[in-house]
C-alpha cells in the first residue's frame, strides 16, 4: 500500500498510479507541510463519497481543497485584489483561506455551504499529484480514530475540535484505516500540527484556528 518516493525528485509512475486510483474513486494518504492529508479526486463524485464515509464529519468545514497553485482558486471561488495578495504571500504555506463559492461551485462539489476551505500545502508530492491530476484534491485531515474498516468517527464541531494527539506521524501507521486505497510517502515522519484557518468571507479577516501558520503574517 505505501509508495515510497523522493520528495525533490518523484517518481512519475507511482505518480500515474496514483492519478489511476483517484480517476477511479480511490482513496490517497499524502504528506503535507502539516499533517498526513487523505484526498480524492475533486473530479470523482465515487471518491468524494468514499471520503465522507470514512470520515464520518457532518460539517463540511471538516473537509479542504488541496491545490498546486493559486490560479486554481479562480475557478471555485471569488477573490478581490486584497484576498488575492495576501494568499500569495502567504502559500504555499501551513495556511486554509475560507473563501466564498463561485455560483454553482456549492453544486459541483456536493456541499451545503457558500463557502470552502482552499490551501496549497509547501510540500512537492500533493502539488504534483494535483498537477498530473489536474484538478484540485478533495482532503481531510488524516486521524486515528478513522482506523478499521469504516473508523468510529461520530462527527465534530468545526475545525478546531480535533486534539493533534488524533493525528498519524508515521507512514506504516495509516496502514490501519482499511478504506485507504494508497499512502505515497517522502520516507519522513510528519509533524502532528494543523494549518492555520483564515475565514477571508467577510471584509476583515477573521482568525478560525490557530496553527502552524504565523498570524498576524
Amino acid at each position: 500500500m505505501i509508495e515510497y518516493v523522493t520528495p525533490e525528485n518523484i517518481d512519475d509512475r507511482v505518480v500515474a498510479r496514483a492519478v489511476n486510483l483517484l480517476n477511479r474513486g480511490g482513496l490517497a494518504a499524502l504528506p503535507t507541510d502539516t499533517s498526513w492529508a487523505l484526498t480524492c479526486s475533486l473530479a470523482s463524485k465515487v471518491g468524494i463519497k468514499h471520503l465522507k464515509s470514512l470520515s464520518r464529519e457532518r460539517d463540511e468545514r471538516h473537509f479542504t481543497l488541496l491545490c498546486a497553485d493559486i490560479s486554481q482558486f479562480g475557478e471555485l471561488c471569488g477573490m478581490d485584489n486584497t484576498r488575492f495578495r495576501l494568499i500569495k504571500r502567504l502559500s504555499p504555506g501551513p495556511y486554509t483561506f475560507i473563501l466564498k463559492t463561485l455560483p454553482g461551485t456549492e453544486k459541483s462539489l456536493d456541499i451545503r455551504r457558500r463557502e470552502v476551505g482552499i490551501r496549497i500545502p509547501d510540500h512537492p508530492i500533493p502539488r504534483a499529484l494535483i498537477r498530473a491530476l489536474g484538478s484540485p484534491l478533495y482532503s481531510i485531515t488524516a486521524k486515528r480514530d478513522m482506523a478499521g474498516p469504516g473508523g468510529d468517527r461520530e462527527g465534530g464541531n468545526g475545525p478546531a475540535d480535533i486534539p493533534e494527539e488524533d493525528l498519524f506521524e508515521a507512514d506504516w501507521e495509516l496502514e490501519s484505516i482499511e478504506s485507504l486505497d494508497m499512502i505515497i510517502s517522502g520516507d519522513e515522519s510528519q509533524p502532528r500540527i494543523f494549518s492555520t484557518v483564515l475565514d477571508m468571507t467577510e471584509d476583515e479577516v477573521r482568525v478560525i484556528r490557530q496553527g502552524a501558520g504565523k498570524w498576524p503574517a
